[in-house]
């Protein structure tokens, strides 16, 4: 079952929670501004409690960006973000037409029915980027949202007998063609497709659906029944929180108890966001 992280009864935050066991709004704090230690574990603790939290109204800028980020870990450089201009490293914008890249680069083959934008970011490294950290920079009128899952309640929601298929088993995780755009080049990683998250202790259904991923030692068919069963998880409502932004938004997630999907319903309107990733331990592969 789902273990439930307290956040702190002396709270100064205002948490109101948006799904039952994912995601929340917290208010009462100016995240533009150095937090004292006590808010900085409060919204850590809010953070493992709910997966992914949000703020509105934030004025950030990089440098306030990064000084927030920066509270929670090291920062992470994207190899997408090197060839940014006028940005840190450790930013990595997100516009429309980026997206529309990745779309050419994953565009499905013919008879492949796993391919989905439903993802995690950095799972092609060894040991992923635990957090990330996103901020609204430019955004269409209308659309635009960003779907998080919670990969526990989808893990938890899949059959006895998927479960007993899935354990012990490795899926690969193979983001080359997107990084090659960038003009670096990773090798193909497999990770457990159900992963114990080590500061909570909850199970994870934890697959990138970005670029035909398969489950190592199943035959093609085995594997695609198992992986279509955790993407018909990831796409019911029940486990997701949807997130519309707004001028000021800035959602902060747990990478390893979540996946996500940016919905792609704005046409040509420009839209930018930027992101910082948070490194996590190199001894926690796979942990």
């Amino acid at each position: 079952m789902t273990t439930i992280v307290e956040t702190p009864v002396s709270s100064s935050l205002d948490i109101r929670p948006l799904q039952p066991t994912i995601g929340a709004e917290i208010s009462g704090v100016n995240i533009a501004e150095p937090l004292t230690p006590a808010v900085r574990d409060e919204i850590r603790a809010a953070l493992l409690r709910h997966k992914v939290v949000f703020f509105r109204d934030q004025e950030l800028t990089q440098q306030t960006h990064e000084a927030f980020a920066r509270e929670f870990g090291p920062l992470y450089t994207h190899p997408g973000a090197a060839k940014a201009e006028a940005t840190s490293g450790a930013i990595h914008r997100i516009s429309a037409d980026d997206l529309k890249k990745y779309e050419r680069t994953f565009r499905p083959q013919p008879g492949d029915d796993t391919w989905d934008a439903y993802h995690t970011d950095t799972s092609w490294r060894l040991v992923p980027t635990w957090g990330a950290v996103l901020r609204a920079v430019v955004l269409p009128e209308v659309g635009g949202d960003t779907v998080w899952v919670d990969a526990a309640l989808a893990y938890e929601s899949l059959s006895d007998e998927i479960k007993e298929r899935l354990e012990g088993r490795h899926v690969t995780h193979d983001y080359r063609s997107a990084l090659q755009v960038s003009g670096h080049d990773y090798p193909i990683v497999a990770h457990p497709v159900v992963r114990t998250h080590r500061e909570t202790g909850e199970r994870n259904v934890w697959v990138n659906f970005t670029q035909r991923p398969t489950i190592v030692g199943l035959d093609r068919s085995e594997s695609r029944e198992l992986l279509a069963a955790i993407i018909d998880q990831y796409r019911r409502p029940e486990n997701q929180v949807r997130f519309s932004w707004r001028p000021g938004s800035v959602a902060f997630w747990d990478n390893r108890a979540t996946v996500h999907y940016a919905v792609r319903n704005y046409g040509s309107t420009p839209r930018l966001l930027e992101r910082i990733l948070i490194a996590d331990d190199p001894q926690y592969a796979d942990l």
